[in-house]
């Protein structure tokens, strides 16, 4: 018989990929089987009844890999969940520290947003892609070591009491009204402070807020915080959150957070008189305005990712 059939190359490609001392066995018994089924069907030609049973016994690397009890996946089922747990921790707790150490870092370096908003935006891609990859090598390593039945034993550990809790209804609208009451006195302190120029500097009374910005930048400011609160409003009295409910509010989020960003970074939200009669001479460092923008784009990126993923939660 020709040393290079179809079943000689298939059981050489199976036993190949698995350790020496099964090879003999795994190869006499997958010729055993092969011939017996093919024999069994009777066909009248052997050459197409070996390739049908071939075919039916699949990928020799699957086979292989059933042999050898190793995952063809990087990292198996076993190990899975604690691998996604802990990723998940990283990506949300570590990465997020490097993150604003870098911001900080690059603010008290450069002074620049644009730099500092930069350091972040690299830093979430280079430190998250990296923590993603080296976590990755390190469970796959241990899903193909000697070690991988101690480290399944110690991390196959959950219980019920590992269950998350569901997110209340209570919770969900207590942080509607709060958000409401909190972008509703936003509005509403603007609006007076401009009516009623309530700080009193000398024998004037003057603006907290510089009185420039009514003749732009605060419109878009009180469009968004008054289509924020109708949001809320909806968002509590009918107690869901669609995908077009939340693609609204990052809309009304942004016409907020945008004009708001620029307006600190270009040194324009306060009234200058206010900031010369408080602070006596002294003047604000351009690093306070970084953070300050900075803290502004983080909170609103926060609110609406939150609200898509209610949206989608409840889809």
């Amino acid at each position: 018989m020709s040393g290079n059939t179809l079943t000689d190359r298939y059981v050489h490609e199976v036993v190949r990929r698995i350790p020496a001392d099964q090879r003999a066995d795994v190869a006499d018994e997958l010729r055993t089987t092969i011939a017996d089924t093919a024999d069994a069907r009777g066909a009248a030609d052997p050459e197409a009844a070996e390739r049908a049973v071939l075919t039916e016994m699949g990928d020799p690397i699957r086979l292989a890999a059933k042999y050898a009890d190793r995952p063809l996946a990087l990292i198996g089922p076993e190990l899975y969940p604690a691998y996604v747990r802990l990723l998940k921790l990283l990506l949300t707790t570590v990465l997020p520290i490097v993150v604003a150490v870098l911001v900080v870092i690059e603010v008290l370096d450069s002074n620049d947003v644009g730099a500092a908003i930069g350091s972040a935006i690299g830093g979430i891609l280079t430190v998250g892609a990296q923590m993603i990859a080296w976590l990755t090598v390190v469970f796959a390593l241990i899903d193909r070591s000697r070690h991988r039945e101690t480290a399944v034993a110690e991390v196959d550990q959950w219980s019920p009491d590992d269950l998350p809790e569901l997110r209340q209804t209570e919770k969900r609208d207590s942080g509607a009204a709060l958000a409401i009451g909190w972008n509703a006195l936003v509005l509403a302190l603007i609006v007076w402070q401009h009516t009623a120029a309530p700080y009193r500097a000398g024998n004037d009374r003057i603006e907290v807020l510089d009185p420039a910005l009514w003749s732009g930048w605060i419109w878009p400011i009180l469009v968004g915080l008054a289509g924020v609160v109708t949001l809320e409003v909806i968002r509590f009295a009918t107690r869901t959150c669609t995908m077009l409910h939340a693609g609204l509010y990052a809309v009304a989020e942004l016409l907020v957070t945008l004009p708001l960003a620029w307006i600190l970074s270009q040194h324009k939200f306060f009234n200058p008189a206010f900031l010369a009669d408080v602070n006596n001479g002294w003047t604000v460092p351009d690093a306070v305005y970084t953070i300050a923008v900075i803290a502004v784009l983080l909170v609103s990126g926060s609110e609406i990712v939150s609200r898509f993923r209610e949206a989608r939660a409840q889809s």
